[in-house]
């Protein structure tokens, strides 16, 4: 499917564009296209003043505000070094834009990113960042169920897993919203907010 429109009010949600995640190893684009490719999409976004939103993950040192339920895969109690968390330099810098910070997968979940968007009229968001099967693709379905329209620049996002990356792509998003390339999300934004 080819993107058809972007609404006069979307923003730019970008999820976990942070130093301890762009640092682990990704697929099957590189971390540094990623969020250079986000760069690109944010600074367009700025210059026609619509929203950035910067999403990072974060926990308490003793891990008190991290999901409690049971998994075969657990992350709790591991140690992050320090900054782990900090947003990359890149996409730092610019006072208007939003920064939310979530405990879960999804950026809706237990933040205030929902109100953020409203009180500013949003009715469509663009997604990039890592990792696709989960931070991106939680987010999409959130803001799927939130009645948001969904755009999802699929090469301005990686995972750890290339299968899970193409799952993602392939199967979930296409039911959740639209897919395109980076460039074709700048030519539809160039063409809709001139």
């Amino acid at each position: 499917m080819s993107l058809t429109t972007l609404d006069p009010r979307t923003a730019l949600v970008a999820i976990d564009l942070q130093n301890g995640i762009v640092g682990m190893p990704v697929q099957p684009h590189a971390a540094s296209d990623v969020v250079s490719r986000t760069a690109e999409l944010a600074e367009a976004f700025r210059s026609r003043n619509l929203p950035v939103v910067l999403v990072r993950v974060s926990f308490a040192p003793d891990w008190a505000d991290a999901v409690p339920g049971r998994t075969e895969r657990q992350a709790r109690g591991l140690a992050f070094p320090e900054g782990w968390d900090v947003i990359v330099d890149e996409l730092l810098g610019h006072g208007s834009d939003i920064h939310v910070t979530k405990h879960n997968w999804s950026a809706f979940h237990g933040t205030g990113l929902d109100v953020q968007l409203r009180r500013r009229g949003i009715t469509q968001i663009v997604l990039t960042g890592i990792a696709t099967s989960i931070g991106v693709e939680s987010t999409a379905r959130d803001a799927y169920a939130h009645g948001y329209h969904v755009t999802l620049a699929t090469d301005a996002m990686a995972d750890a897993d290339a299968g899970a990356h193409a799952n993602s792509v392939e199967r979930i998003f296409p039911r959740l919203g639209e897919s395109g390339t980076t460039a074709e999300v700048l030519e539809l934004l160039a063409k809709t907010h001139a």
